[in-house]
């Protein structure tokens, strides 16, 4: 399954290694772009914003060294690898200070490549305001928005509430009780009601993927995510 919320960008001089790149990482990434030189690089990087770079060190027109440093300038967030042969060393010593992810050596073989990768997937998602229930589904904490990919998920005002509630630790069971009385925090005089809760997890579940919403049985429902092997 295709990572569709994070972006990459290679920058690779050499062809047969930059189309090789690219049809690889396809693979696993939804936005890929290519440059053929530090210049397009560059010029990618302000237009796209990518998340990941993935440059080789040595190329013509402005070189990997520059264009970290013209990054770094700018954001310390973009994840950088950058590529190198062996001969390379002084310059990795000094690309190494510049805030890398990590460097690779060529040749590069393709389980070495993916687990960067994905390593570097995982660290950007960890440190986002995102939580993950799925490939493609993720609740925005700061916002309190239900994304599918790029498109909102609507939510009515106890819905949202809800997630806010399951998403404020997940795989941690919420009674419906305490459920009830945090979604009704402002009417101390309403009864608790159990239908109420049923009724309210049921079209929250109807607009995510199965098996999201646990209903623990003795202890309430609990946000479980989906396995995020992708």
């Amino acid at each position: 399954m295709q990572i569709k919320d994070i972006s990459i960008l290679i920058a690779e001089d050499e062809a047969e290694l930059r189309f090789y790149l690219d049809e690889y990482l396809q693979i696993f990434f939804k936005h890929v772009y290519v440059a053929k030189c530090g210049h397009d690089a560059f010029v990618h990087y302000l237009d796209k914003r990518p998340d990941i770079i993935l440059t080789d060190i040595n190329m013509p027109n402005l070189d990997g060294l520059s264009i970290i440093s013209r990054i770094r300038e700018r954001d310390s967030e973009t994840k950088i690898i950058v590529m190198s042969a062996h001969s390379e060393q002084d310059k990795l010593l000094q690309a190494v200070e510049l805030q890398l992810v990590t460097y690779l050596i060529k040749p590069i073989k393709n389980e070495t490549l993916k687990k960067v990768l994905f390593d570097t997937v995982a660290l950007i998602r960890a440190k986002s305001n995102r939580i993950y229930l799925s490939a493609d589904i993720f609740w925005d904490k700061k916002n309190c928005v239900l994304w599918n990919n790029q498109e909102k998920i609507i939510l009515k005002e106890r819905e949202s509430m809800l997630m806010q509630i399951l998403c404020s630790k997940v795989n941690h069971a919420f009674s419906s009780e305490s459920i009830f009385y945090k979604l009704y925090a402002n009417q101390s005089e309403k009864e608790f009601s159990q239908d109420a809760i049923t009724s309210l997890v049921k079209r929250i579940r109807s607009k995510l993927p199965k098996d999201i919403i646990h209903n623990e049985y003795g202890s309430g429902y609990k946000i479980v995510p989906k396995n995020q092997n992708f």
